[in-house]
């Protein structure tokens, strides 16, 4: 039987207003809904992704934590969405226009999940070089549910991009 604990991942990006200040709260308050320290990425800086012309660059991180007893998916996907708007998300005009705060839940250990509300994993972590960088920085053997390789396999197989880098802070 395997007793090593659920391992929850969670995607932070922000790419409107102090997106630092704003990613690290975040994870601070991510980190009541863990039993243990969450285990933190470093930020990363991307080009903008399927986003409107002229959007700001985003900063970028991944965490992993180990969820209180009691939680759900989706509790933790609701908590997420009230940070989102605690941060000062508003409901969008465009489509992946920028925002203070974008929280995904990207896995819940090795729940599948396919609602209206939520689908695990996540549909688009696989191929988003912005979310498997900072998580491989964490876990490099991480394997979603039902993949047959290791996320660090699946880095070197998606196109390079040499926009993302680790933040090195402002200026």
């Amino acid at each position: 039987m395997d007793a090593s604990p659920l391992q929850v991942v969670v995607a932070f990006g922000s790419n409107l207003g102090d997106s630092e200040s704003l990613i690290r709260w975040a994870m601070d308050r991510i980190e009541s809904r863990s039993v243990g320290p969450l285990r933190r990425s470093s930020l990363w800086t991307s080009t903008p992704m399927d986003c409107p012309p002229g959007s700001p660059r985003f900063l970028n991180a991944v965490a992993i934590l180990t969820p209180v007893i009691g939680d759900s998916p989706e509790s933790m996907l609701r908590f997420l969405q009230s940070l989102e708007v605690e941060a000062g998300r508003r409901p969008k005009v465009v489509l992946n226009e920028a925002r203070p705060l974008d929280l995904d839940l990207i896995a819940w250990g090795p729940e599948t999940r396919a609602s209206v509300e939520l689908t695990l994993p996540h549909p688009r972590a696989q191929v988003r070089r912005f979310v498997l960088q900072p998580l491989a920085e964490l876990e490099p053997e991480f394997r979603f549910p039902g993949a047959a390789i290791p996320i660090s396999e699946t880095l070197r197989r998606l196109p390079p991009d040499d926009q993302l880098r680790v933040f090195r802070g402002p200026g």
